[in-house]
């Protein structure tokens, strides 16, 4: 009895295997089926409605260079200068100075764009601010191309040409910069010239409000400190377009500099009536007055003539930093006009226009006046002399050119 039961359990045990086994093998085969149907209609995807195999797309798009080549050969050297903003001669000596970071090797799939038409391209792009596009379709490349390659070219002009062309004087340097302002400007003691200017932007998603200057657009500023040949030695960006000159200055390197005392070396100190006169810079009304930062007298109509003399002084020495705003604007419409650049790369942009510019200057290519159609519009600060450490700089100099220096 307890016999027949075991082997009854059993059986039904098997059985249920048996079955839990066919249900699986069922699974399996209807899995199988449901497989080779998605793989139909994946076929039926991969083909078009007649069978015949879709043609595999090109990675690179059949293009022409033929416009490259026609100016490379044929421009003559005023139009070469109207486009590049820069003469044959400079374009090559700056083609030259990147070559290292900018070739790159041909490969068996295609030749790689030399050099001299990767610069050519960023600078037709910082030279007027056309759309990628039309840069792309006058180049024979792709606007994804053109872009690249301009972004690869002013990352190139900052990180090669920075230290050469975009520093503080130094030494003998700054000897022939101070004696520049003195014997070209009338201004003795002098180490540049600083002043701000907005760079056109798009408003950016976040703080719009921020970036909104008080001349009616959205903008960021860039500070600068030029010598007395239009050249720029310092500069400083990325601050929205509502900040004021002083706010910059004083969160900027050249102003934690003049606090450590390693702005100016003390060696150059000048007696000038009785006073220890140190090099400085020269500024506007936004800026305070400090011993190393000297601006005019406040003309609320009380002026001496004297101090009227003193200001005019200033103010024709200090005129190199908007005439350097200026031509440099002229020279590459990109800083002039709004520019959709992200703010990310805007700073390295201004940074390589701005040693592009000094390139140009040291080359000696002469800015076309046609260039210099927008002049610097200045909407004056409120008056900041809450400092009053450089008075007696400023007298000093007061009676220095009231004596006829």
């Amino acid at each position: 009895m307890i016999l027949g039961t075991v082997h009854t359990i059993q059986e039904g045990r098997r059985r249920r295997l048996e079955f839990c086994l066919m249900e699986t093998r069922r699974q399996r085969a209807r899995r199988r089926r449901n497989m080779a149907q998605l793989f139909q209609v994946l076929f039926a995807v991969a083909l078009n409605e007649d069978q015949e195999r879709i043609r595999r797309r090109v990675w690179v798009l059949p293009r022409t260079g033929a416009n490259w080549e026609h100016m490379l050969q044929n421009l003559s050297n005023e139009a070469w200068k109207k486009h590049f903003r820069m003469t044959r001669r400079t374009f090559n000596f700056l083609c030259n100075q990147l070559r290292l970071a900018l070739e790159k090797r041909n490969t068996r799939f295609r030749r790689s764009i030399t050099v001299e038409k990767r610069v050519a391209i960023a600078l037709w792009r910082l030279a007027t601010n056309a759309e990628f596009r039309t840069i792309g379709s006058l180049f024979g490349v792709a606007p994804g191309t053109a872009c690249v390659i301009t972004h690869d070219v002013t990352n190139a002009i900052v990180t090669v040409l920075k230290r050469r062309y975009l520093s503080l004087p130094t030494g003998q340097d700054l000897e022939d910069v101070v004696r520049g302002f003195e014997t070209r400007w009338g201004f003795p003691q002098v180490g540049g010239a600083i002043d701000g200017t907005h760079i056109p932007i798009i408003a950016p998603p976040e703080m719009a409000a921020d970036f909104y200057n008080r001349k009616g657009y959205h903008s960021i500023v860039v500070q600068a400190v030029v010598d007395y040949r239009y050249r720029f030695r310092d500069i400083y960006s990325g601050w929205p377009g509502s900040v004021h000159d002083a706010r910059i200055l004083d969160n900027s390197e050249i102003c934690r500099q003049a606090r450590a005392g390693t702005l100016f070396p003390e060696n150059l100190s000048r007696d000038i009536n009785g006073v220890n006169i140190p090099v400085f810079l020269i500024g506007d009304p936004a800026y305070p007055l400090k011993p190393w930062l000297l601006k005019g007298f406040s003309d609320q109509g009380h002026l001496t003539r004297e101090q009227q003399l003193f200001n005019y002084r200033l103010s024709r020495a200090r005129m190199v930093v908007e005439c350097a705003f200026g031509r440099l604007k002229g020279r590459w419409r990109c800083l002039l006009k709004r520019n959709d650049t992200h703010l990310h790369n805007l700073s390295v942009t201004i940074a390589a226009c701005c040693i592009l510019h000094n390139i140009c200057e040291e080359q000696n290519d002469e800015f076309e006046q046609e260039w210099d159609d927008v002049q610097e519009r200045r909407i004056p600060h409120e008056d900041n002399d809450r400092n009053v450490g450089g008075e007696a700089v400023r007298a000093a100099l007061v009676d220095y050119f009231a004596a006829g220096h």
